[in-house]
């Protein structure tokens, strides 16, 4: 089962990537690698290094591949007005990943709304309509070869 993305930078590190695949209302991003790590960072008040402090850790050798899949979604307010909206757009990625997970190359991923959803062909925010949609949508789009 794939997990979330949570840091800024993989988002960010996602949208610069060029697109894996594309469709009329979402793109596809990838990127074959591991999601970065959280470093924290002491406040100003606390010493510089403690001899308790936790060791540095070492990034990953260049030759590791990554071991599982990262799944991110973006559903901006302009595309997408209403919550629900929303809200049903990123359960149908989550899901359209759960069903595609064995299939897909392990790395980041991050599903992208680009365009809305007509709101004359779906007047209702949560109609059977814009599910079955949604979902053809992202099966397309997750079945396709990589470019």
């Amino acid at each position: 089962m794939p997990q979330r993305l949570v840091n800024k930078a993989d988002f960010e590190r996602l949208l610069g990537a060029r697109h894996w695949a594309r469709s009329a209302h979402f793109a596809v991003h990838h990127l074959p690698a591991p999601p970065t790590r959280t470093v924290w960072r002491r406040t100003e008040g606390a010493a510089a290094e403690l001899s308790t402090d936790p060791a540095p850790i070492d990034p990953q050798p260049v030759d590791r591949l990554p071991e599982g899949q990262w799944i991110g979604c973006v559903v901006p307010k302009r595309h997408a007005k209403r919550a629900v909206t929303r809200n049903l757009l990123k359960r149908q990625v989550r899901g359209a990943f759960e069903r595609h997970a064995a299939a897909l190359p392990a790395g980041l991923w991050l599903v992208r709304l680009r365009q809305p959803f007509a709101v004359a062909d779906f007047p209702s925010a949560r109609s059977a309509a814009l599910v079955t949609a949604v979902r053809s949508e992202l099966d397309g789009l997750l079945t396709r070869p990589a470019r």
